[in-house]
């Protein structure tokens, strides 16, 4: 436990392994993950902030790329036993899939009035250039910042690179550079320069209600992502696999598809004997307007669900936390389309 001299907030800092706790093998030069206090030892004045701050790790550090559905209840479930506890929590996470944990955790937390802030580095810790010792500490202010004594902050959100996304928002799209995030469609929530300005009229306000958290992941999900010239055969043994229950379909621009006759019809069927189909746009920045143009009306007529402008990340795990915690296909279809935690713009 690290302990400043004026205690303002219990801060719980979850390690599932990622490139921050990584240090390099002096014999391949990869990258292998080492302890939490091994992390911690690189940032040793972590002890002047004003928080008390604990630690619990997973027993076997995970690159990001091995993070899945388990992990993520794994990490919903250290949040929910130690909530009464802790006035904020911090992950430390890879940067791969950051994007699907945090927008699961995001959904599974239903009732959430207190920050949970992702972050995690391109540069392992260990490395003179890291970016890795910024992002910590910022994530940790962020997650003590207060106000009248309620959270600034109080939804599950990703930090990197001096800016505060909203998790369902969130996305990486840079593998090169410090700023490995964005959000292409909502505001950022926070910036961190000389001082951190919240914008707080993008931010979900805080309000006294009490966690409620999902319990499930159906992991029986898939991506269809279009492209010219795709084959009927791929999308027939993607659509009409008999363990499918639901299909985020990446159409063109605001919706368009490419679909001929017979690839539509094992569209409709598959909806008609129950699989959820959901449409998102493969580009970052607006949303799928189903029938805005005639090749895509077809969408809306054999009844495919708009994502509106939610990214695929956020879809992907939506429709799985809204499959896994809900049986009544109407309402699935209610919540899918619907603005749940500020994942997508209602129209």
């Amino acid at each position: 436990m690290l302990t400043g001299t004026n205690k303002i907030s219990n801060i719980l800092l979850i390690y599932t392994g990622g490139t921050i706790g990584m240090i390099e093998d002096d014999q391949s030069g990869s990258y292998l993950p080492f302890s939490v206090e091994s992390v911690l030892r690189f940032v040793p004045r972590l002890s002047e902030l004003d928080v008390s701050l604990s630690v619990v790790s997973f027993d076997k550090p995970l690159d990001s790329a091995h993070v899945g559905l388990n992990e993520w209840l794994k990490i919903k479930n250290l949040v929910c036993d130690n909530y009464q506890d802790y006035d904020g929590f911090v992950i430390l996470h890879g940067t791969d899939t950051m994007a699907f944990s945090a927008s699961a955790v995001g959904f599974l937390l239903q009732g959430l009035n207190k920050p949970v802030i992702f972050t995690g580095s391109q540069l392992p810790i260990s490395k003179v250039r890291s970016d890795a010792h910024e992002n910590l500490v910022t994530a940790i202010e962020i997650a003590i910042a207060q106000k009248n004594g309620k959270p600034n902050v109080p939804e599950v959100a990703v930090f990197f690179d001096k800016n505060l996304y909203r998790a369902v928002r969130s996305t990486k799209d840079n593998a090169e550079n410090f700023d490995a995030f964005s959000s292409p469609n909502y505001p950022v929530l926070a910036t961190a320069g000389v001082n951190i300005k919240f914008n707080k009229a993008f931010i979900t306000p805080f309000s006294e209600k009490r966690i409620s958290p999902l319990m499930h992941i159906e992991k029986n999900v898939v991506i269809l992502k279009l492209f010219p010239g795709i084959d009927d055969r791929f999308i027939k043994q993607n659509v009409s696999a008999p363990w499918v229950k639901g299909i985020v379909l990446e159409t063109f621009g605001t919706g368009t598809v490419n679909l001929s006759v017979d690839s539509i019809e094992v569209l409709k069927t598959a909806i008609n004997n129950g699989v959820l189909i959901y449409a998102v746009s493969q580009c970052n920045i607006g949303s799928v307007e189903i029938g805005k143009y005639k090749s895509s009306s077809v969408l809306k007529e054999i009844g495919v669900l708009s994502g509106s402008d939610i990214t695929s990340e956020a879809a992907l795990v939506k429709l799985m936390v809204v499959l896994g915690n809900y049986s009544d296909n109407k309402e699935i279809e209610s919540l899918l389309i619907s603005n749940w935690i500020g994942e997508l713009t209602e129209v």
